[in-house]
């Protein structure tokens, strides 16, 4: 049955165009609403009450999707608030349902990325009542919400709209709710008395004190080991321009974070994402740029950081101003507006500024940068098979189009694909970002390929997984299947977490014991074929044990135009990663 279908039960005008003085029902009333703040995409399950919004929502020209399960609905609808800067929608049944997406929610706050999502609930006169699935799910939601309101009446639900909009987009963004009662959905109203809200309008751009400006770089200029950090934020805020006009201009090292990666790429020869851990260590200034100082940067503190160092912040939200380390200059204000002054002042006051690739301090980073790419290279020309994390992902990488969209999820995979799989475009990396959030690779990936479909249909999306990562939520290769999503999913399959099981082991054991008593808490079913399960929704799938057939079936994926293919990548169970200087979590112990 199709959307026109379901509406055309319903006996009254649903679609945008309507008669103005036509009687229309609640679930057109909040369609709308959505389309007129800009909403293009829902994400959701749908059941009582919500099948009917759902299709009110397609016949208003918003994009619905049906995902295998709450959760990667909201990672899907959060990364397409990333991708876009406006926030997509996931839609729930009550209770349970949105239960499941309190982590998707969460995860768009921490990364602070804009989201709406909206669940249906028992009818008004039902409440306290013991109504089917019944939930106070405004209250239950405040802890993940930055608003949280059931409109008061259907004439209302523009205004709750555009609030909930409104308030995803400004300050930090994130996650918003909005319930809506069964009866609402049904409930008849005169259009003509229903509120209309205009379009949320363009988050405010503030520039930073010039006084501070103008200290920050002249801190920045009499520094003798500088380092620029890029951050997320500097992604999500579109500032790759006046970043490449800072850097290019200075000749300043810089160093991304994983999901700040591809803002400049990743074979710039300024980069220093190979001497990560030197350049952290020892910079004496460091101009962090939309950057968060949490565990991801080991909170800025000694011994990962120098105990003297200068730190210039730059950043959009004022609650991150001296988190942790108190800034030597502090500049709050839009990252791509507040580096627009820098490139300004420098340009005024300090033209002829260049760091000179002669310095010392360039020279101690270069040199770990080739201390760190001989150990590389040495583990990606390791004998194989079974292959290891890093020739299977080298040779992924050597594949990849420049282009593409990458999707990264694992604990090994994940850490290691951030040096082994290069980015070269802004906002063209997803992974577990500042939560550490598992599950999310699936959701992502078709986010990104439903953006590329829409906006770039020349770009490929590639997703690669841990086996463990892939088991989160593995079942919506059914959804890419579905919707003719051309994604390539990579398993790179250890048979484990972090460290996995060989099949003798696993065989002795569940032959000998008890494997609920003996078998390695990281252990998975060894040698698992994740390539046949994408092949039961009329996906591709193929298994690859050797680099040879890696390469081979990779290209074979990137030929599939119309479905989406997976490569199951059997590697080593006891691969792991080359030696660390520190242990990856700042951690006292």
């Amino acid at each position: 049955m199709s959307c026109y279908k379901i509406v055309d039960r319903l006996n009254v005008p649903v679609i945008m165009g309507d008669e103005k003085d036509s009687v229309t029902i609640g679930g057109a009333v909040l369609a709308q609403a959505l389309k007129a703040q800009g909403v293009e995409y829902i994400f959701g399950i749908v059941g009582v009450p919500v099948i009917e919004f759902a299709a009110i929502a397609q016949a208003n020209g918003i994009k619905y999707i049906g995902m295998r399960n709450e959760q990667a609905a909201c990672y899907a609808a959060s990364a397409l608030g990333y991708l876009t800067k406006k926030p997509a929608v996931c839609l729930t049944v009550p209770g349970p349902g949105l239960l499941h997406v309190f982590g998707g929610m969460q995860n768009a706050n921490e990364n602070g990325w804009p989201l709406i999502v909206i669940s249906g609930s028992m009818d008004v006169d039902q409440e306290a009542m013991g109504a089917f699935q019944e939930l106070n799910q405004v209250t239950a939601t405040k802890p993940y919400a930055k608003f949280s309101a059931r409109p008061s009446s259907v004439r209302r639900i523009p205004f709750y709209v555009e609030k909930a909009v409104r308030t995803s987009l400004y300050g930090r963004p994130g996650a918003c709710y909005i319930d809506l009662p069964a009866d609402f959905i049904k409930q008849k109203v005169d259009s003509r008395k229903i509120d209309i809200s205009r379009p949320c309008l363009e988050v405010p751009r503030i520039l930073a004190c010039p006084g501070q400006v103008q200290k920050a770089v002249d801190i920045l200029c009499a520094a003798q080991r500088p380092l620029v950090i890029i951050g997320k934020g500097a992604a999500y805020g579109r500032a790759e321009k006046t970043i490449a006009d800072l850097l290019n201009r200075t000749k300043l090292p810089f160093l991304p974070t994983p999901m700040g990666k591809g803002l400049l790429p990743d074979d710039h020869d300024q980069s220093v994402a190979p001497a990560r851990s030197r350049a952290l260590k020892e910079a004496d200034v460091i101009l962090l740029l939309a950057a968060r100082l949490n565990w991801m940067l080991h909170f800025g503190k000694p011994p990962r950081f120098n105990p003297n160092v200068k730190i210039i912040q730059v950043d959009s939200f004022p609650e991150e101003i001296h988190n942790n380390i108190t800034a030597s200059v502090a500049l709050q204000g839009d990252i791509d507006s507040v580096v627009g002054q820098i490139n300004s002042d420098l340009a005024r006051r300090h033209s002829s500024y260049a760091f000179s690739r002669n310095s010392d301090w360039w020279k101690s980073l270069q040199k770990k940068i080739d201390e760190n790419s001989t150990a590389t290279k040495e583990l990606v020309a390791e004998s194989s098979p079974p292959m290891n994390y890093y020739n299977s992902l080298y040779e992924i990488d050597q594949l990849l189009p420049r282009d593409c969209l990458i999707v990264t999820e694992g604990s090994n995979t994940m850490d290691i694909a951030r040096t082994m799989i290069r980015s070269f475009l802004p906002r063209h990396r997803l992974d577990a970002g500042t939560y550490g959030t598992m599950g999310v690779g699936c959701g992502f990936a078709i986010a990104a390929a439903l953006w590329s479909r829409d906006h770039h249909p020349e770009k490929r999306v590639v997703c690669i997984q841990g086996d463990s990562a892939f088991g989160f939520s593995g079942m919506e290769v059914e959804t890419a299947c579905r919707y003719g999503l051309p994604i390539v999913f990579v398993v790179i399959n250890n048979n484990g977490i972090a460290l996995g099981v060989e099949k003798e082991e696993y065989d002795y054991v569940k032959s000998e014991d008890d494997l609920r008593l003996s078998l390695r808490p990281t252990g998975l079913t060894p040698n698992s074929k994740y390539d046949q399960v994408i092949e039961a929704f009329g996906g591709k799938g193929y298994l690859a044990k050797t680099r040879e057939e890696l390469r081979n079936c990779f290209r074979l994926c990137l030929k599939e135009t119309e479905r989406p293919s997976l490569v199951n990548v059997i590697i080593s169970p006891s691969a792991g990663k080359k030696p660390q200087e520190f242990f990856w979590l700042t951690s006292k112990v």
